[in-house]
């Protein structure tokens, strides 16, 4: 039997290319916090910055500070940053268990809009976790418009997407991720981020966990947004609406 697993997502506010402030500001708000699994927003350690040569995580400075915070307090961390590897720079979202054991997934759908698939290279693996019995795809932003690439083949339970989604198109973000719930018949917990950027481009609270029939599970006090992942409840909606069931077969390329 799986767990129920606790999720708290951080509205974070990210200071604009400085990672170490970034840091200090996720533990001050953190550090408290009992939960299974932390989720902090798109690039949480620079803000989502297009030139990669400047902020790219070089030695795993993103990586380490999560691999620390993590055993720090017994809680899973997850989030994105930007990474320089192998002479290619990738938008990498960092899975961290407190052992220091850790998964990752570069983003594959990169945001022509802004020029990040001028400077970032694109991921070509889906990547789906296990941790404490869940099975969780981690996609990145961008990857939600682009329903193909995440469908459930009854290989996992939940989706978590981490974001720099601006006001402008807010709405979109809110009803795709619905979509996605009630589609995959899975949980899914948006985590964006929140404030103004260096772009001068504003965020907007809107971070929210969605169950398998589009119900929002999540709560907000002050910047957490916390939810908790029912195995019980989800087993019995899928047993009763076997929609999965009747998915079409097809091939990624």
């Amino acid at each position: 039997m799986k767990n129920n697993l606790k999720i708290t997502g951080l509205n974070f506010d990210i200071c604009w290319k400085n990672k170490t402030e970034n840091f200090e500001a996720l533990e001050n708000q953190l550090s408290d916090v009992v939960t299974d699994l932390f989720i902090l927003p798109e690039m949480f350690s620079t803000g989502f910055y297009m030139n990669a040569e400047e902020v790219a995580d070089r030695n795993g400075e993103t990586l380490n500070w999560m691999r620390y915070f993590s055993n720090k307090t017994n809680t899973a961390v997850c989030g994105s940053a930007s990474v320089l590897e192998n002479k290619r720079f990738v938008n990498r979202f960092y899975f961290v268990k407190p052992d220091g054991s850790y998964n990752y997934y570069d983003k594959r759908h990169l945001f022509s809009y802004s020029g990040e698939d001028k400077t970032y290279s694109r991921g070509k693996e889906r990547v789906i976790v296990e941790y404490k019995g869940w099975r969780i795809l981690l996609q990145v932003c961008y990857d939600l418009r682009f329903p193909v690439f995440s469908r459930n083949n009854d290989d996992y339970d939940a989706i978590i997407y981490v974001a720099n989604w601006p006001e402008t198109r807010i709405d979109a973000w809110n009803t795709l991720l619905k979509a996605r719930a009630i589609e995959n018949q899975s949980y899914v917990f948006g985590l964006n981020r929140i404030g103004t950027d260096g772009n001068n481009l504003n965020y907007p609270e809107s971070s929210s966990c969605f169950f398998a029939d589009g119900s929002v599970t999540s709560e907000v006090d002050g910047n957490m947004v916390t939810t908790v992942f029912d195995h019980e409840n989800l087993e019995k909606y899928r047993e009763k609406f076997q929609f999965l069931g009747d998915r079409d077969s097809f091939e990624i390329r």
